[in-house]
């Protein structure tokens, strides 16, 4: 899983039809730990998250167990809001 910010909304009239009805979020991961720069994802939405909340992500064949469709064109689904995260920095990896 990762945990990320939603930063923003993808709005596109012509997609996949199993796409349609689902909302899709840009997401940018936050490595807690180390603070390494990860690159944005787009991932559906299934519990109702917005901008600027702090999510958990799901990627690959658990994005689409998450949604119960396995031929969906999804790579990426968001499947909780997270209310906070605490890390320890001075354990080593």
């Amino acid at each position: 899983m990762i945990i990320g910010k939603v930063i923003g909304n993808i709005w596109a009239t012509r997609k996949d039809s199993g796409l349609n009805g689902l909302k899709l979020l840009v997401v940018k991961p936050i490595d807690h730990y180390s603070g390494i720069d990860r690159p944005e994802l787009i991932a559906a939405d299934s519990v109702g998250a917005g901008i600027g909340e702090l999510v958990l992500v799901v990627t690959g064949s658990s994005a689409r167990c998450a949604l119960e469709k396995n031929h969906c064109p999804i790579d990426a689904m968001i499947v909780g809001i997270v209310d906070e995260v605490e890390v320890d920095r001075n354990l080593e990896l």
